[in-house]
């Protein structure tokens, strides 16, 4: 696996080790595909050296990475309950209409 990073105002397309971030003008490769990259006539490819053992087994970053994500989803709030009142719009003489959380209420004078 390889990114493929294009440098438009130098003709450049870089192939490097996979991005951390994305970025535009960024495509990560397979395999295959970064081995058999071409660049259009007038460009330069340049290929820095990827690693690919790394790819293989993951860092005790990673695997520390991967549980804190977990342990981030697990602890996500259920969504409230509704507050009692009424249902429906109209139930209420104030309510007009109601949209998700947001409630349109007629004026107290009408």
């Amino acid at each position: 696996m390889a990114t493929l990073t294009y440098v438009y105002a130098d003709s450049t397309a870089v192939l490097g080790p996979l991005a951390t971030y994305a970025e535009p003008h960024c495509y990560d490769l397979c395999a295959e595909h970064s081995e058999r990259l071409t660049a259009p006539r007038g460009w330069e490819v340049v290929r820095l050296a990827v690693d690919t053992t790394a790819a293989r087994r993951p860092s005790g970053d990673d695997l520390e990475a991967l549980a804190d994500a977990v342990r981030e989803a697990a602890r996500s709030r259920p969504r409230p309950e509704p507050p009692p009142g009424p249902a429906a719009p109209g139930a209420d003489p104030m309510e007009v209409a109601r949209r998700g959380h947001l409630r349109v209420l007629r004026s107290p004078d009408s």
